[in-house]
């Protein structure tokens, strides 16, 4: 703590936590973890600061772009801060109140941008709603924030609100910023009418409020995505939001638009924090441009986008990387037996020369960038990317090193909501393979009661370090320490070299009955790895005599609704072609009615069984589930982290089929079935000894 000096303000948050005054969380201010020196020592601005700068430094280039139809249309940094001042007007004359919401329900846009910034810059808190939320949970965020006025994407998502409205006191008005009103409603707006309110108005009673506003004030609301309970709301500060920005544009170096301008894709869900960094702040701190994909991006257009924009920098949850290998490993099973041998020969060489970081590049390595690499990377509409990022959940070995085979190496990095993002980061000089990286400047981590091994509960400290949530002292005591470090809920350790590795999740841990502590996402990860046809894997256990799994397999979506569907993806028909079943359906495998399937999968599992560090770390029981997790089942958060609690009340009955007692045989098994090379090759096809038995009484 010896980097760190406070700032004092009128009332601290520990204050208010420890006295009897009332909290009232949403106005006041916070102490300031500033630093003597380097970063910590930035002086704090608040948003308008921050985007005044922006515009004077870089009012000309292009802030925004989007489509329109096959046009693209553009929005300059001055053309950007006034837009947003316009719609502050509006918001205030719509009768926004201090320290009350302004709800953002839909896809990524320029009218999302502007209403983010002009809620801030009109003294209200900018909300995210999450587009895949029920009209129930929109109205939760809602009551929960006290918004006074939700801007909606379109029909669809004005819905959702109007089935709700009665139940929302504080809500005086509605925007809608895409496609026309099919119905005409008092307080209800279309986006051009919106600006139009405040496009006249004075600027004194705007200004007045700026003027008021302050680094160390609470000014953005992110709700976490409720995977254990009510979403909680966020508090992060003018400082957290731009600090966090200039010290994650100096630490992975950005270029600033003066010299050579970055360029981004915004797809991910802006009420997420990593999205909200990445595509606002960051970018407006260094004079990017960001440009916006369509609604369907994750649905197959993003890659259009990507060609069409060639971002500078990109980032993508886990989830988004997976679907791309699964396309690039389908579009490769298809191509000529010479491409392929050409593929595989430059995909090892990336992979080596990737890994092994030698001082000077292999003559073949050049080889196999001019051959392979550079088509690829053009393909994604990665040629000109030198920063690919994933975040937001755990991303497999197996995917990380596909990319780097490619020469596309993939930095994690790590945080959480209440760091404003990130925490570590991977940079090309500072790169471990399954590590998050090393510290942002400016910030500390702590392990708190590490084991043998150096596992503990990472802590963060720092100025990115979030004011609390949202009328929940009690949650705010819990995520803070009394010395204001902010508790993860994560297991991690470092390596000699300061590298932290991210074990495990404190509140996942599986606990057996035999007393043994497991992390569930290092098995999962290794069954995914192992066996190619699986897409999701939930490890079950806690609180029982042994391990067991439920498993989805890869499958189609649909297109319109993210469902999974029945039919299979082209890769997992290939790889059941290979295997030798003809099935081209879940349901065709599900259940172990596929054999072949099942019997590949039992293979791949005992091969993660033949690596687990002890006998309790074994995988006794499995099943395939008829359908994949889907954000829309409910499995998956809005991040694709699964929702475990969620997953465990719906597939009840097939866990506790698990743990169901069997009838024990009269005799041992050895003696009634002799140990012979037969029963062997049954043992091993059944997994287990326990699974063995459990076939012999069946």
């Amino acid at each position: 703590m010896s980097l760190f000096s406070e700032v004092q303000s009128n009332v601290s948050l520990d204050h208010a936590l420890k006295s009897n005054t009332p909290f009232i969380p949403t106005r006041l201010p916070v102490n300031l973890r500033m630093g003597e020196s380097g970063f910590a020592a930035e002086p704090p601005v608040t948003v308008d600061q921050m985007f005044k700068t922006a515009v004077e430094r870089f009012g000309s280039y292009t802030a925004l772009g989007w489509k329109e139809g096959e046009q693209m249309k553009t929005m300059n940094y001055q053309e950007y801060y006034q837009a947003c001042r316009t719609a502050a007007k509006s918001f205030l004359k719509l009768g926004l109140e201090r320290y009350h919401g302004v709800g953002i329900l839909g896809f990524n846009s320029a009218e999302w941008f502007i209403s983010d910034i002009a809620a801030i810059m009109a003294g209200g808190f900018a909300v995210g709603i999450y587009t895949t939320n029920s009209p129930e949970a929109c109205q939760y965020l809602a009551e929960n924030c006290k918004a006074n006025i939700i801007v909606v994407e379109n029909h669809k998502q004005l819905q959702k609100i109007l089935q709700v409205q009665d139940k929302l006191p504080h809500m005086k008005a509605i925007i809608q910023y895409k496609d026309a009103l099919k119905e005409k409603r008092p307080n209800l707006y279309t986006w051009a009418e919106f600006m139009e309110l405040g496009r006249d108005e004075s600027n004194t009673q705007l200004d007045d409020i700026i003027a008021t506003q302050k680094p160390n004030q609470c000014c953005t609301l992110i709700y976490t995505s409720g995977t254990t309970g009510q979403p909680k709301g966020v508090m992060l500060s003018h400082d957290n939001l731009t600090w966090t920005a200039f010290a994650v544009g100096r630490h992975v170096q950005l270029t600033e638009a003066t010299k050579s301008q970055e360029i981004v894709v915004s797809y991910l869900p802006l009420s997420h924090i990593a999205a909200q960094m990445v595509d606002i702040w960051v970018t407006m701190k260094v004079g990017g441009a960001t440009y916006f994909a369509q609604p369907d991006a994750l649905k197959g257009s993003l890659v259009n986008t990507m060609r069409e924009v060639r971002p500078t920098a990109f980032m993508g949850v886990p989830r988004v990387w997976e679907k791309m290998q699964e396309k690039m490993k389908s579009v490769g099973a298809k191509s000529s037996t010479v491409r392929r041998k050409v593929a595989v020969w430059a995909k090892g060489v990336g992979l080596k020369t990737n890994l092994s970081k030698m001082n000077q590049t292999p003559v073949n390595y050049r080889l196999a960038k001019k051959l392979v690499f550079r088509k690829v990377r053009t393909a994604l509409g990665l040629d000109r990317c030198t920063k690919c990022y994933t975040g937001a959940a755990p991303i497999t070995k197996d995917t990380l090193e596909f990319f780097l085979s490619l020469d596309i190496p993939v930095y994690e990095l790590y945080g959480m909501s209440e760091s404003t993002g990130p925490h570590t980061i991977s940079l090309p000089n500072a790169f471990r393979l399954t590590s998050v990286g090393k510290l942002i400047p400016g910030c500390e981590t702590k392990i708190h009661s590490p084991d043998q091994e150096g596992n503990g509960e990472i802590c963060f400290w720092g100025r990115h370090v979030f004011m609390g949530y949202l009328n929940q002292a009690d949650k705010t005591e819990d995520a803070l320490d009394a010395e204001g470090w902010l508790r993860s809920g994560d297991l991690g350790k470092h390596d000699d070299n300061g590298f932290l590795f991210v074990t495990g999740r404190i509140k996942e841990l599986i606990i057996t009955a035999g007393g043994e502590n497991i992390p569930p996402v290092p098995i999962e990860d290794a069954v995914k790895e192992a066996v190619s046809l699986v897409s999701n894997a939930m490890l079950i256990g806690d609180k029982r005599k042994f391990l067991a799994m439920l498993l989805t397999i890869k499958c189609q979506v649909n297109g319109d609704t993210g469902a999974p569907e029945d039919e299979l993806t082209p890769e997992a028909v290939e790889l059941c072609r290979k295997l030798g079943s003809n099935a081209t359906r879940v349901s065709e495998i599900a259940g172990g009615r596929d054999r072949v399937i099942h019997a590949a999968i039992q293979e791949g599992i005992n091969r993660v069984n033949e690596n687990a560090t002890s006998n309790a770390q074994r995988i006794q029981k499995w099943i395939i589930l008829d359908q994949d997790f889907s954000i829309t089942g409910g499995e998956l958060g809005p991040t694709m982290k699964l929702k475990r609690p969620v997953v465990m009340k719906m597939y009840k009955e097939q866990v506790e089929h698990f743990y169901k007692e069997v009838v024990t045989p009269t005799r041992s098994c050895n003696k009634r079935w002799p140990m012979t090379n037969e029963v062997v090759d049954l043992v091993k096809a059944n997994g287990s000894m326990l699974n063995f038995c459990t076939y012999l009484v069946q």
